[in-house]
């Protein structure tokens, strides 16, 4: 394990889309142990910023260092030490729970594999889906199997994006419950439009806006500055972009 280092090292980062730069030139270091806060209007990059970190997308330019890792050379290592969670469950819709979990864990060599399965699906109150095909699941349940898939390998550094969308109330409380018990010793990197919420959790924050960071606030964001940044950023005339 690579303990050497901040979690994230960001250099220069960039990423198009034919000719449309969605990220401008990306330079952001997070210390290990951190909660980054990743904040800005509807279709300023946050996303495509995460999937890049997360090796799903791969730079146009620039690089990152993650956990010790380069983006560009060690994609392998990095998945093996990261957990993803967003819109996209990454589930697949003919298995079972427990293939699903299986299958995940077995690729990432996960030890004591079935203990672990169970330990998770109790963990997310899908112990009794164990064995039944997750094509007929509820969109909560498909985001409560995807955090146990994305915790499967014991990941340092989670990246969340927007993970309460289609969680109801109790499984928003189960997540809430995970994240303040994995807490003390992982990273964090969030996407989220809740900013009264994400201000008890954060510890840095950064605001995008057009693919380039417009507000770094470079340590524990100050809860006043960053709120007036965020409505100067997001409302534009009579419309909030943040909605």
């Amino acid at each position: 394990m690579n303990t050497a280092g901040p979690a994230l090292e960001v250099r220069s980062l960039t990423k198009n889309f034919g000719r449309r730069a969605i990220l401008a030139g990306i330079d952001l270091t997070l210390d290990r142990g951190e909660f980054l806060l990743l904040l800005g209007p509807n279709g300023a990059g946050k996303t495509t910023l995460l999937r890049v970190l997360a090796t799903l997308l791969a730079p146009t330019a620039g690089d990152a260092s993650v956990l010790g890792y380069s983006l560009k050379s060690d994609p392998t290592e990095i998945r093996r030490r990261i957990g993803f969670i967003s819109h996209s469950h990454l589930l697949y819709r003919d298995l079972t729970t427990y293939e699903n979990l299986r299958f995940y864990g077995e690729m990432y060599g996960v030890e004591d594999l079935d203990d672990r399965i169970t330990e998770l699906l109790e963990r997310v109150e899908l112990t009794h889906r164990r064995y039944d095909t997750v094509r007929d699941f509820s969109r909560g349940m498909f985001q409560r199997l995807a955090i146990a898939r994305a915790l499967l390998h014991r990941p340092e550094l989670l990246f969340l994006d927007e993970p309460q969308t289609g969680l109801d109330p109790h499984a928003v409380d189960i997540l809430d419950g995970i994240i303040e018990e994995l807490r003390a010793d992982h990273t964090f990197v969030m996407v989220t439009h809740n900013l009264e919420r994400s201000l008890e959790l954060g510890t840095k924050a950064i605001i995008l806006k057009n693919g380039q960071i417009v507000y770094d606030s470079a340590d524990r964001p100050d809860p006043a500055e960053l709120k007036a940044t965020y409505r100067r950023v997001c409302v534009t005339g009579d419309s909030n972009e943040c909605d």
